[in-house]
């Protein structure tokens, strides 16, 4: 008795690539974030509000959610200070504001909700969505003609690399991105190029 053929299966949808296969590395060097900060400011209808989220973003370590939801009332521009609301059961705290945060911040304006980063669409919260900022990521990845897409998550390793290049201790840099344990923060500790150099590896002996 033949062999019954079972029937083909239906083609599904594509696979969606993991982040490892869209690029090599999660976050941006310091160059690649100001060109992405720049490009931010340079399209849309709300060039000053997207620039200010992708350069709070990135100067303090925000999650989507941490950006999306912070609030006027946590920004004290006089003490040129704001308290960052941490998600996840990470640590919350008072960071100091950089004197480009308080530029950028001066420029929005305050809304009646109480939201810094404040939407248009009245069916939503008031605020620019977690999917809105991701979008502002993307077109300012694209904008900046990086090699490869972006997402906003990147922002936030970016910030824990660059504090590191700039030899903060890695208890610090815990601290400021509201870690509760520093295992979660050695990730930062991998040297870079500039610190392979500045330690003579890579080179001949006597060179």
């Amino acid at each position: 008795m033949a062999k019954k053929t079972p029937p083909a299966r239906k083609p599904g949808p594509p696979r969606r690539l993991t982040n490892e296969e869209y690029r090599d590395e999660e976050h941006l060097d310091e160059d690649q974030v100001k060109a992405v900060i720049k490009a931010a400011g340079e399209v849309g209808r709300h060039r000053d509000r997207d620039r200010a989220m992708v350069l709070l973003a990135f100067h303090h370590g925000l999650r989507c959610t941490e950006l999306v939801r912070m609030k006027w009332e946590r920004v004290d521009l006089h003490k040129e200070d704001i308290w960052i609301v941490r998600v996840k059961g990470s640590k919350s705290g008072r960071h100091p504001l950089l004197p480009d945060d308080i530029t950028a911040l001066e420029k929005l304006e305050p809304a009646d909700s109480g939201w810094v980063f404040k939407s248009e669409s009245k069916k939503g919260t008031g605020h620019v969505s977690e999917s809105g900022f991701q979008k502002i990521v993307e077109r300012a990845g694209e904008r900046a003609k990086l090699k490869y897409p972006i997402h906003p998550h990147m922002l936030r390793h970016s910030c824990g690399f660059w504090l590191r290049a700039q030899r903060h201790d890695l208890l610090d840099i815990r601290d400021w991105l509201g870690h509760v344990s520093v295992k979660n923060t050695e990730r930062y500790a991998k040297a870079g190029p500039d610190r392979f150099r500045e330690i003579g590896l890579g080179r001949k002996k006597g060179a």
